[in-house]
């Protein structure tokens, strides 16, 4: 199972120093991929009524960019992916996304993941154009517009939220046809999205036992769909720094936790251990290389 890092994006760390730093010692490591999370606003109002709850961070705090961040790793690194957990759609014009994400994958040499989900802060969506109760259709139309842009010499498309007549789009991105396309959530929409639209699904914080519980919805949609599940490309995002601790202080408890990940059958988890310090951050990453990985690999 690859093993992969958020890099310092938000908070006291949210600096090009911390970020570039972070990323030379990934790839001194060999980690194997980097990641980022998506908000482009935080408003100082909310209802509170959504399903993900209150946003938990203040309103100020820095929070870059997530494309940006990525094409920064980007030119510092050589060998690990570079992935999202998740673009948000609906946050960025899929046409303009489409080609940022197009030349990310062309300057990182073909190492883009691109992860996508829906969101869940009404506000922030609803600020930036999104029609919240319809953000699910919309979003499906959108990865069949990166689609579309990604692969046809002569791009047209039309759909109920985007019309696109006959364009150039290039470059195209390296990895053909394109980049993987991995979705985060596990309600129906999700899952469905997940088996008719996208190469992977990304699972986001769940204890084993809820991992698998989820799989077998995953599964069920996979069959309903005429997919095989087998195609689907698993990843699961693990908050490390949901417990208080440091990696090297949570060895055992974090390989327990991955390597159960990896029995279920997933192929790459992301370790979000994201903190207040560049060499907190340091620390666990160095735990991770020297103590975690080896340990899960003999798992």
């Amino acid at each position: 199972m690859d093993i992969g890092g958020h890099l310092p994006t938000q908070g006291p760390v949210a600096t090009r120093e911390a970020l570039l730093t972070f990323c030379r010692e990934a790839e001194a490591r060999e980690i194997a991929s980097l990641w980022v999370s998506d908000h482009v606003v935080f408003p100082r109002t909310e209802t509170g009524e959504h399903p993900g709850g209150p946003f938990p961070f203040s309103s100020d705090m820095p929070y870059l960019e997530a494309v940006v961040a990525l094409a920064a790793a980007a030119t510092v690194t050589e060998r690990a992916k570079l992935g999202a957990s998740v673009f948000i759609l609906g946050h960025r014009h899929p046409v303009v996304m489409a080609k940022m994400l197009s030349t990310l994958d062309v300057l990182s040499g073909g190492r883009l993941i691109c992860g996508v989900g829906v969101g869940w802060w009404e506000e922030e969506l609803s600020l930036l154009g999104v029609p919240y109760r319809q953000r699910g259709r919309q979003a499906d139309e959108m990865i069949r517009v990166f689609k579309t842009l990604w692969t046809d010499e002569h791009p047209r498309f039309d759909g109920r939220f985007y019309t696109i007549p006959d364009v150039g789009f290039a470059p195209k991105p390296l990895q053909k046809p394109h980049p993987p396309i991995v979705v985060g959530g596990d309600s129906p929409g999700a899952f469905k999205r997940t088996v008719e639209l996208a190469d992977g699904w990304h699972a986001t914080a769940a204890t084993p036992e809820q991992a698998a519980l989820a799989l077998d919805r995953l599964r069920a949609a996979a069959e309903a769909a005429g997919r095989s599940f087998e195609s689907i490309a698993l990843s699961i995002r693990f908050n490390v720094k949901a417990a208080p601790g440091s990696v090297r202080e949570r060895r055992q408890e974090i390989v327990d936790r991955l390597a159960a990940y990896k029995a279920l059958g997933f192929g790459e988890v992301l370790l979000d251990f994201r903190r207040d310090t560049l060499d907190e951050m340091l620390d666990d990453l160095d735990a991770v290389a020297t103590e975690v990985r080896p340990a899960v690999d003999r798992a």
